[in-house]
C-alpha cells in the first residue's frame, strides 16, 4: 500500500485536468501572442480560465494575472507594491510564520532600504490585530499576511485584517496558496487587494498560478519583457497549464473538503492518544486537510523515513525548507522548543485519501513511535 499524505507540498493531477490540458499540448499549441490562427486560438483559450478563477473570488477577469505559481505571485505582489509606492513610504508589515516566498522576499527588500515589521504570533499561529494596528505608520504601504499557514494549517482572519488595512489606507496582500478553494474568499466582501494562488496545491499542474490584483491598485512589474498579462507579468503564457489550473478550480466540490475535514479530525483524535504528543496550529480555525503533530522524544526525520518504508509519505514541515536541518521557523514562532519542533510531522490530505488509508496510517504511526522511543536516549519508552 502506498499512501500520499503530503498534499500541502503538491497534489496528484486530476484526470479531468490532464484531459483538458492535452489538446493545448498536441493540437492547439500556438503562442498566445502570435497573430496567426494558431496563436489566436491559444489566446482565446486564456479567457475562459481567467473567468473561472475570477468567479471563484467574486472578482473581474481583468483582475486575474496568470503566473508560474505561488512564489512568483508573492514576489510580484510584494515587490510590485513596494517599488510602485516608494513615494508614499517604505514600511511593510508581515508575520514571522510566512512562507519563504514572502518572508525571504521581505528580507531581500530590507537590504534595499525598506523597513519590515515581522509580527509575532500566538501559540496557535494567529497574529494580534491590535499589534498589527499599532505597527502601522504613515509610511506603511503594504501588509502581507498569509491566509492559511502551510505548516500548521492555521487560518488567519483576513476579513478583519483587510478592514483594518482599508481603514488605514494600506494595501493588503494575502498568500492563499494553501487555502484557495478550501476556504472561501469573496473580494467583494473582504478588503484584500492582492491574492496569491497556485495550481498544484489543488490537483492542477505544477508551474502555473495566479495573482488577483484589485482594480486601481498601484503596482509595477518586477520583470522586463513583453506586454503579457496586463503588462504585469511578461513571458509566454503557459496555456495548457492555465487551462488545467482552471479545470482543477472548476471541479472542486465542497463535499470533498467536508470529507477531508472528517478524516483530518479522526487522524488528530487518534494520534493525540499517543502519550507525549501535541497538535500544532489552531484546534478549530485550521485547514480541512492539515494535521501537524509533535511527537516528543524522537526525531521527525526518523519517523518520516520509517513511515516511508511502510509506504506512507509525510513531511517534517514545508517542502521548500525540508532539506534544512535547522528547526522550522514557524514551529519556533509558535513557541515550540527546538527538540519538540524537530519531532514534528505534517500530514496533509487530499480528496483521494480514504478512511482505510487513514486507519493504516494511525496504526503505523503508533507502531513506529513506540519503536523509536524504545531506542531514544531521551526517553525510556513512555
Amino acid at each position: 500500500m502506498r499512501i500520499y499524505l503530503d498534499n500541502a507540498a503538491t497534489t496528484k493531477a486530476d484526470k479531468e485536468v490532464v484531459k483538458a490540458m492535452l489538446p493545448f499540448l498536441t493540437e492547439k499549441y500556438g503562442n498566445a501572442s502570435s497573430m496567426h490562427s494558431f496563436g489566436q486560438e491559444a489566446n482565446a483559450a486564456l479567457e475562459a480560465p481567467r473567468k473561472i478563477i475570477a468567479r471563484s473570488l467574486a472578482a473581474s477577469p481583468e483582475e486575474i494575472i496568470f503566473t508560474s505559481g505561488g512564489t512568483e505571485s508573492d514576489n510580484i505582489a510584494i515587490r510590485g507594491i513596494a517599488y510602485a509606492n516608494r513615494d508614499k513610504g517604505s514600511h511593510i508589515i508581515t508575520s514571522r510564520i510566512e512562507h519563504p516566498a514572502v518572508f525571504n522576499t521581505c528580507k531581500a527588500l530590507e537590504k534595499e532600504g525598506f523597513r519590515i515589521t515581522y509580527l509575532d504570533v500566538d501559540k496557535f499561529g494567529l497574529i494580534d490585530l491590535k499589534k498589527l494596528e499599532n505597527s502601522m505608520t504613515k509610511k506603511t504601504i503594504l501588509v502581507s499576511i498569509m491566509h492559511a499557514n502551510n505548516e500548521i494549517g492555521t487560518i488567519q482572519d483576513i476579513d478583519a485584517i483587510g478592514s483594518l488595512c482599508k481603514k488605514k489606507g494600506v494595501y493588503f496582500h494575502t498568500d492563499a496558496v494553501q487555502s484557495y478553494t478550501k476556504v472561501p474568499i469573496d473580494t467583494k466582501k473582504t478588503a484584500v487587494d492582492l491574492i496569491s494562488m497556485s495550481s498544484h496545491k489543488l490537483h492542477g499542474p505544477k508551474g502555473v498560478g495566479a495573482l488577483y490584483v484589485r482594480k486601481g491598485t498601484k503596482i509595477v512589474p518586477i520583470s522586463t519583457g513583453g506586454a503579457h498579462e496586463r503588462k504585469l507579468r511578461p513571458g509566454t503564457e503557459n496555456v495548457s497549464g492555465i487551462v488545467g489550473f482552471a479545470k482543477a478550480v472548476d471541479i472542486v466540490k465542497e463535499e470533498d473538503n467536508k470529507r477531508m475535514s472528517k478524516l483530518r479530525d479522526k487522524l488528530i483524535t487518534e494520534l493525540l492518544k499517543i502519550p507525549h504528543t501535541n497538535l500544532n496550529g489552531h484546534p478549530k480555525q485550521r485547514l480541512c486537510n492539515n494535521v501537524s503533530i509533535s511527537f516528543h522524544f524522537i526525531e521527525g526525520e526518523s519517523l518520516l523515513m520509517h513511515l516511508d518504508a511502510k509506504g506512507i509519505a509525510v513531511s517534517t514541515g514545508s517542502a521548500c525548507s525540508s532539506h534544512e536541518l535547522k528547526a522550522s521557523r514557524v514551529l519556533l514562532a509558535i513557541g515550540l522548543k527546538h527538540e519538540i519542533a524537530h519531532g514534528t510531522i505534517r500530514f496533509s490530505l487530499s480528496k483521494y485519501n480514504t478512511e482505510k488509508e487513514i486507519d493504516y496510517t494511525i496504526k503505523s504511526v503508533k507502531e513506529v513511535v513506540k519503536e523509536l522511543r524504545k531506542i531514544s536516549p531521551l526517553t525510556k519508552g513512555d
